[in-house]
């Protein structure tokens, strides 16, 4: 059995890992902007960059930290785990979440960067609709739903296809494009490109992302039920090892954009 990754370098890597699912959903939004003007083929390119690059990074970094890179599956993870000593504990998760929201800012900036764009420029791109707030409530549940329900059932090594697919379909089936995360709703509001949220669109779209994350455990519970105890050889190891492809820790599971 391996050592276990300490905690920084696992809060590094859900940074990093941030970071570089930021930069790629801004970056190919400021790209398709520029080769196009129709929104149409801009969204098509946006969201399959999106899937490719989520899935990478989840079987990159989940053997690290479990890849979560989003603050709602984080809380969901310690949440399910608490009792059980199954998730994260509240140490690590003010490890993550902080560390998922700098990465989520410093991946917007870095974007911007590379397209010679202002480093920080807040969005104008104003996302304030009660339809919009839904289609959030439904792509975070979605998520929360899949991400875990693969944990039960004994196929979370499926997660980077599943995630960075469920992903890529929810941009094209929420009106919202399926934001679903609320450390990169907060990068977001620091670029004024294609992929940008007005600040004044954050705090509503956060609340509907937490009620959609409670909504998606809902789900797990009322489709799995309780999770069952499994033999040692299907354990992954123990925590603080983050292992991706664990079926009894939903909370080595991942994220999205």
């Amino acid at each position: 059995m391996s050592a276990p990754v300490p905690l920084a370098r696992r809060a590094a890597a859900e940074a990093v890992g941030t970071a570089a699912l930021v930069a790629v959903v801004v970056g190919s939004g400021i790209q398709a902007s520029e080769l196009t003007r129709d929104v149409g083929v801009q969204l098509l390119a946006n969201s399959l960059a999106t899937v490719f690059g989520l899935g990478v990074l989840i079987a990159l970094l989940g053997p690290v930290s479990g890849a979560h890179f989003n603050p709602a599956v984080t809380l969901a993870a310690w949440f399910t785990g608490r009792r059980t000593a199954d998730g994260p504990s509240p140490r690590e998760v003010a490890a993550y979440v902080p560390a998922q929201i700098t990465g989520a800012i410093g991946g917007a900036v870095l974007a911007d960067a590379v397209f010679a764009r202002p480093l920080v420029q807040w969005s104008t791109h104003d996302r304030s609709a009660g339809h919009l707030w839904l289609g959030e409530v439904v792509a975070t549940a979605g998520l929360v739903w899949l991400v875990f329900g693969l944990a039960r059932a004994g196929r979370a090594h499926l997660a980077p296809v599943a995630v960075a697919s469920y992903i890529g379909a929810a941009y094209w089936f929420t009106s919202s494009t399926s934001f679903a995360n609320p450390a990169v709703t907060i990068g977001r509001a620091f670029t004024d490109t294609f992929a940008g949220i007005a600040p004044a669109s954050v705090a509503p779209f956060l609340a509907a992302q937490l009620a959609g994350a409670v909504a998606g455990l809902a789900l797990v519970a009322v489709t799995f039920g309780r999770p069952t105890p499994v033999s040692g050889d299907e354990v992954a190891v123990p925590h603080g090892e983050q292992q991706f492809a664990a079926p009894a820790r939903p909370e080595e599971s991942a994220v999205s954009s």
